[in-house]
């Protein structure tokens, strides 16, 4: 016995011998696994094939031709493996599974039928603040679960990267899928599966479950009043009364069977109308217009009518319309130029940082069709179609000029200036999101919790009062805008922006951007931050910055400063 050993020892001291045979046996265990992850769990139907889709997914370009024909044989390996479609599990479970099975035939929804699904979870993992936990849900994928829009991320998927996405889009509720599959929608249409069954941990958090093979982690989302407002793709506006001239304010329309939410604004993106107007069983579709302007909401109740086509909605009448705004663009707005001839005066648009100047450029060149400029360069934007942003801030090309300084010196350059203020706790957490994660990144909770939030606040509060300030005493002709005002009527203070600048206001112009208000810089979705970041010593020093602003503006008979942002 002692011989053989022996020379199996000699046999792998020899280092190329004991190399390559480390390697083979390092490949045979790794296949072994592989194969073994391809048989565990609950297949369900319309798993074939997606497997092997996903394998070749996370191995993308890495693959050359030999690899994929050795992946095609795992695929079909696969294929044979799950073709039965056989479960296992407790007598009891197959009858829950039975019942569920004949409710989703009928088309029953199972939105209500979460209680049991919570058994075994605690209170952090049911609700963390943004989301509650639903429980694990079977899905089909010839009849989804949920059935709004999706996405996948084979390498970098977390429950909150899924959660955020469908609150952006205002679902109501978001679902994960085979560890980097992320689903939404309005209500679940399917039956509960047992929780052992949502199995397989996220692609990006190997903490967090995100559902399994057919079967979905689903989360009831706690939207903010700006998203809760969506549905899908299209924004809810409101309730408004038939125009006097409805033929001639929403050229388009035709009658619907079984009429749905869906379905007129399909029909109206396919037309390419950025409007969506439902009355009844009929679907107009349009622009905002003066003779249609959105501006006169009625309360809601009065186009409660249920949809023939969905009774979850509500489809307004011949008197009441409900209106949806569709991902189609109002082009209206959107074609934009360097000034024709140079411009005789510089004007500023000038603001703290984080109190919305590039929001208000966004706006601005849309409103009158010009770019604006900057005293800075700044490559993301000039990306993003801020073109103004590369020309020298004194070529006299563009409207205004974006600009944060506040010496005396830098003001007295510009003739007149637009000068934006926001609320210092909003504007100093923008500010930190930007400079920790970009224009529309977020800060990581490293840095919130850690030495720079406070030693941010400590340097950047009294600069919020004391920019505003030296712009109050050194600008020679100074428009204030509050970040507020405007975004709770901007319309009206849009235009007011437009005149300022010497402009003339076309209002079917103003009409298009609020279609388009939001651009490419704006955070949105799930609230990002759970606590409160202000100490009661940073705010009592930020209130009192506060007083001294609105003092400041009241002498100058300008408005103080909006309510929101006193101490209370």
């Amino acid at each position: 016995m002692a011989k053989p050993l022996l020379k199996i020892q000699r046999y792998f001291c020899r280092k190329p011998v004991r190399f390559f045979s480390l390697i083979l046996l390092y490949l045979t265990a790794g296949s072994l696994v592989f194969l073994h992850s391809g048989f565990v769990g609950d297949s369900g139907p319309g798993a074939r094939g997606r497997r092997g889709s996903v394998v070749a997914a996370e191995m993308g370009s890495r693959t050359s031709p030999s690899d994929t024909r050795g992946l095609g044989i795992m695929s079909r390996v696969f294929k044979e493996t799950h073709r039965s479609g056989r479960r296992y599990g407790p007598p009891w479970m197959k009858k829950i599974r039975q019942e569920g099975r004949e409710k989703l035939s009928r088309g029953e929804d199972y939105t209500s039928n979460w209680n049991r699904a919570l058994k075994g979870r605690n209170a952090k993992d049911v609700d963390d603040g943004r989301a509650k936990y639903i429980g694990c849900y079977v899905d089909n994928t010839q009849k989804r679960a949920l059935r709004g829009v999706s996405f996948f991320d084979y390498k970098k998927m977390t429950v909150f990267r899924c959660q955020d996405n469908c609150a952006e889009r205002g679902y109501m509720y978001a679902g994960l899928e085979f560890g980097a599959e992320c689903y939404c929608g309005h209500k679940i249409q399917a039956p509960n599966a047992s929780e052992s069954e949502c199995n397989m941990e996220c692609k990006g958090e190997k903490s967090n479950l995100c559902g399994g093979a057919n079967r979905l982690s689903i989360y009831r989302l706690e939207l903010s009043q700006e998203s809760a407002r969506r549905y899908g793709s299209a924004i809810f506006k409101g309730c408004f009364r038939r125009p006097d001239n409805v033929t001639l304010a929403l050229p388009f329309s035709a009658v619907i069977q079984n009429m749905s939410v869906d379905k007129c604004v399909d029909m109206c993106t396919e037309r390419e109308k950025s409007l969506a107007v439902l009355a009844g069983d009929r679907c107009y579709c349009g622009f905002p217009t003066s003779l249609f302007s959105l501006h006169e909401l009625e309360d809601e109740e009065m186009c409660l009518h249920r949809c023939h086509g969905e009774e979850f909605e509500s489809c307004g009448n011949d008197e009441y319309f409900v209106v949806y705004q569709t991902q189609v663009q109002d082009n209206r707005c959107m074609d934009r130029h360097f000034l024709p001839t140079r411009g005789k005066q510089l004007v500023a648009l000038a603001s703290f940082p984080g109190a919305g100047n590039t929001w208000a450029r966004h706006l601005i060149e849309l409103a009158t069709g010009f770019y604006t400029g900057s005293y800075y360069f700044d490559g993301s934007l000039y990306n993003k179609g801020f073109k103004g942003e590369r020309d020298h801030w004194r070529s006299g090309r563009t409207i205004c000029i974006k600009t944060h300084e506040s010496g005396r010196k830098e003001i007295e350059a510009f003739d007149l200036s637009i000068l934006m203020i926001r609320n210092p706790y909003k504007a100093l957490m923008a500010e930190f999101n930007r400079k920790y994660g970009g224009h529309i990144g977020f800060a990581s909770q490293a840095h919130w919790r850690g030495k720079e939030w406070p030693e941010f606040v400590k340097n950047y509060a009294p600069w919020w009062a004391s920019h505003t300030l030296d712009w109050l005493n050194y600008g020679k002709n100074v428009h204030v805008v509050h970040f507020e005002d405007l975004k709770r009527d901007l319309f009206s203070h849009l235009k007011g922006m437009v005149q300022f600048l010497g402009l003339k206001v076309s209002e079917d112009r103003l009409l298009c951007v609020e279609g388009q208000k939001d651009g490419n810089f704006k955070r949105s979705g799930l609230r990002k931050l759970e606590y409160d970041p202000y100490t009661s010593e940073m705010r009592a020093s930020i209130n009192e910055l506060i007083r001294t602003v609105d003092t400041a503006l009241k002498k100058r008979n300008l408005s103080g400063v909006p309510e929101e942002y006193m101490p209370r």
